[in-house]
């Protein structure tokens, strides 16, 4: 089990004004068309934060219209890249300028420890926006050497108005994660952020608009998938759909995709992420890096390493010493510096937990510890859980748990571990952890995940590609893939008459 911390200390965080809670549709902030709303819920102890507007249909009509109309006429996709770098800088430095209350925006909605907001949430959605900033003047086309007497080359055009869908576990990184390659492309956008989770979207659309973005181009529907996400999916005058969520959605995605207009999706969906560390690793940095792997964000996170498969030689060892630190692990208040998992987001995912929870002990894993509600107010808050003697074809191990859930398993040889590895239907992210270089090329270049992490985890950078094989999904967040994604490329030609040479 985990320790809970509930103690009066002096730390303090001042909880702002909830200052927006209406859609963003054409720069401004509106209520929905049928004038309903809805809670958003602090999972520390499931009391209302705000009532938010509830977007519909018809809402994300409207919002496309304009988005429609910004993208065929407005100024955003005519301007130099330059000109839009310009303006998504200065949206990357009012995110700098409001770090604070942005972190406990995210804190409040989404549990989300407010430290590692204000240290690495926040500041890595503006180096996100400048990232692309700086891509903004260099896309470009080009020269064709044709085989017959014929000048050609290609152009990359923004492809239009995006729809994005993003989940709630990251609500800032995901929001940038699609607006900021979108914005730096040309295109405008409707993006629906979770229900659980709407409250830091509707402030980044208030930074976008003093920055200076067009009425317009960035559009914020806040509502449910069943409803407004549908509707962004289905929609005939949507060009491209960018979505990150759970693979059930993602098939919806696909089919109303394909029942409307052949739109292309991006999609980035679940994982069951393994680690695999070899006998010559470091016990005491291997086991860090599985601690962490599966309890960083208490375990909601997509790449979250929950399938652990530790070399028999090493294995007794290990599993003591992520025990130990399992039980030391502190959860509680997420503003509390000290804490270093806050509560689960939702009422919903709590119970959903516990149920694989209790499928495990069932199914005959051991139960090493944690298994647990913890605290004594009503928040949602788990002990780190971790099981031994897992087999493949248990829940535990099969489904993505999204919680501070961990199985453990021993292997014998290298390529047991692959193997076993492999057997998912998931393909999102894996770790590997040897002082071998010969082992680390071969089981990275083996594994068959989107991103291989060896002797680290979370490694994640604005120029490195993510995103999934298999069912965790296709098309890719980060570097200059996610710009080309927003991008379409034609080709041009004109025929050469009496030229000297082709």
């Amino acid at each position: 089990m985990g320790s809970y911390s509930n103690e009066s200390t002096d730390y303090s965080v001042k909880i702002p004004t909830i200052k927006f809670t209406k859609l963003f549709i054409n720069g401004e902030f509106v209520d929905s068309l049928s004038g309903n709303t809805f809670e958003t819920i602090d999972p520390r102890n499931g009391e209302v934060i705000a009532r938010v507007a509830e977007g519909d249909t018809k809402d994300v009509d409207l919002a496309v219209k304009v988005a429609r109309a910004a993208f065929d006429h407005g100024p955003w996709p005519r301007m130099s890249g330059s000109e839009r770098g310009k303006i998504m800088m200065k949206f990357a430095d009012l995110i700098d300028q409001n770090v604070e209350e942005l972190a406990t925006l995210d804190a409040l909605d989404a549990g989300k420890l407010f430290s590692m907001g204000k240290a690495v949430d926040i500041p890595q959605a503006a180096n996100s926006l400048r990232y692309y900033a700086g891509a903004a003047d260099k896309i470009h086309g080009t020269v064709l050497k044709m085989s017959r007497p014929l000048q050609a080359y290609t152009l990359a055009e923004p492809i239009g108005l995006v729809g994005a869908i993003i989940p709630w576990n990251y609500p800032t990184t995901m929001f940038f994660l699609k607006v900021s390659p979108a914005l730096a492309a040309g295109c405008t956008i409707v993006i629906k952020p979770a229900e659980q989770t709407p409250l830091s979207a509707l402030f980044y659309a208030h930074l976008a608009k003093l920055a200076g973005i067009p009425d317009g181009v960035l559009n914020v529907i806040t509502g449910f998938g069943p409803t407004a996400g549908a509707a962004i999916a289905s929609h005939m005058d949507i060009d491209m759909v960018n979505f990150t969520g759970s693979g059930e959605v993602g098939r919806e995605v696909m089919k109303a995709s394909a029942n409307s207009n052949l739109k292309p999706v991006s999609l980035e969906l679940g994982g069951k992420s393994p680690m695999l560390i070899f006998d010559d690793a470091d016990v005491d940095i291997a086991s860090e890096l599985a601690l962490f792997g599966f309890l960083c964000n208490k375990g909601e996170i997509c790449v979250a390493v929950t399938r652990v498969y530790v070399q028999e030689g090493i294995y007794d060892e290990l599993v003591k010493k992520l025990e130990e630190k399992a039980k030391a692990w502190v959860v509680g208040d997420p503003f509390d510096p000290q804490v270093q998992q806050g509560p689960q987001v939702s009422k919903e995912q709590f119970d959903k937990i516990l149920s694989y929870i209790e499928h495990g002990k069932r199914e005959g894993a051991t139960l090493l510890t944690g298994g647990k509600p913890i605290g004594q107010n009503s928040g949602y808050y788990i002990e780190p859980t971790i099981f031994t003697d897992a087999k493949e074809d248990m829940l535990i191990v099969k489904d993505e748990i999204f919680g501070p859930v961990l199985s453990l398993m021993k292997f014998k040889t290298i390529e047991e571990g692959i193997k076993r590895a492999n057997d998912s239907k998931y393909g999102l992210a894996a770790g590997i952890v040897t002082k071998d270089l010969n082992i680390a090329n071969t089981v990275s270049r083996s594994l068959k995940a989107g991103s291989i992490w060896i002797n680290c985890y979370f490694a994640f950078d604005s120029d490195s590609p993510f995103g999934g094989f298999k069912m965790s999904g296709f098309g890719k967040d980060f570097g200059m893939e996610s710009l080309n994604k927003h991008l379409q490329v034609k080709s041009v030609v004109t025929p050469i008459y009496n030229s000297p040479w082709l």
